[in-house]
């Protein structure tokens, strides 16, 4: 698993939901003893042998879906998947079995093949990718998972049209990275759905034009915003991870033509609607890392911040150290931050 490797130094990670779901609800009994963390950013220390694309002192950051550009998959314009790597088949254990980490003579897994709480790792050149070196590495580990999750979920996965109404559920980093894409698309009006009303003013930094809290309502969401937008919106996003609200932000689209898009990550339970929901014309669709193919498009969000297109300092409620993480860990199971982002090791 292990040719073509690139050892290297975490300068800076972001603390992700993904880290929160292993750990406390998926809770898979091969997955553990694992080094979590998948949203770095850091320094090539060295390359191993037959590495080209890398050298020792290049900025990175590691790659949770790879792109090895050689399977049948990565040759496809049609997605981001790639045979290679954990992703292929441990969905469920999120790492491979093999590992460079060991701990008092034991074995211990790599998180989604990058594991970013640690001061160093090892990574596949297939699952890194090189920024520009002008890129402040505290802010643009975010593009590692949540900003780039949201955002091509709206621009890529759902092609959020110029002047169409979009709705977006869960406003987390990745939902707020979500409306940041339908503004970024065009969308003319931006609906953002959450039980947290102190979400509200920070969905309209990024460019929500609604806020709607479905506790305020005695109707179900989808009606609520049905009559809000004659009939339903155009493009819906799941940024939660529940089934339940798989089914409201679908139920939320215009019959016709309606879009609605899974970002939330889960697999513990089945999703269900009515067929006749898709029958009149929605579609429903899934996106994993907002459909970007990795190597390609993180360089791509990397200068799109650098050319303050995208943002991402917005999205930076808590700094804190990597001696920190159970701390950072708490603020997001308690709902008190968007991304809390730890400095590992200094620049």
């Amino acid at each position: 698993t292990f040719f073509s490797i690139v050892f290297g130094q975490i300068v800076a990670t972001g603390v992700c939901h993904t880290d929160l779901y292993h750990l406390f609800e998926s809770m898979h009994k091969d997955g553990f003893p694992a080094v979590l963390g998948h949203e770095g950013a850091g320094i090539v220390e060295s390359v191993g042998p037959g590495v080209t694309e890398f050298k020792t002192g290049d900025k990175v950051i590691p790659l949770f879906i790879s792109q090895c550009r050689e399977c049948r998959f990565c040759k496809s314009p049609k997605t981001n998947q790639c045979e290679k790597g954990w992703a292929a088949d441990r969905y469920d254990v999120m790492s491979v079995e093999d590992s460079r980490f060991t701990c008092k003579g034991k074995k211990v897994l790599q998180f989604m093949g990058t594991s970013t709480f640690s001061e160093y790792t090892v990574v596949n050149q297939m699952a890194v990718a090189k920024i520009d070196p002008a890129a402040p590495l505290n802010k643009v580990c975010l593009v590692g998972c949540g900003i780039s999750t949201g955002y091509g979920a709206a621009v890529n996965t759902a092609k959020v049209e110029p002047g169409s109404t979009c709705a977006v559920f869960g406003l987390g980093a990745v939902g707020l990275a979500a409306v940041m894409g339908c503004k970024a698309a065009g969308a003319k009006r931006i609906i953002a759905v959450d039980i947290n009303p102190e979400k509200a003013e920070k969905a309209k930094v990024f460019g929500a034009t609604d806020f709607v809290n479905p506790k305020d309502h005695s109707k179900p969401i989808s009606q609520v915003l049905s009559e809000m937008t004659d009939g339903g919106v155009d493009f819906s996003l799941e940024c939660v991870g529940s089934v339940a609200v798989m089914r409201s932000a679908l139920e939320s689209c215009v019959k016709g033509w309606g879009v609605s898009v899974i970002v939330g990550w889960t697999h513990l339970e089945d999703f269900s609607a009515r067929p006749l929901q898709l029958i009149a014309g929605r579609t429903w669709k899934g996106s994993v890392f907002g459909g970007f193919k990795s190597k390609d498009g993180v360089p791509q969000m990397v200068k799109g911040y650098l050319d303050k297109k995208v943002k991402l300092d917005e999205f930076i409620t808590h700094n804190m150290t990597l001696a920190q993480v159970n701390d950072a860990i708490e603020l997001m199971k308690q709902g008190k931050c968007i991304r809390t982002v730890l400095s590992v090791s200094p620049q």
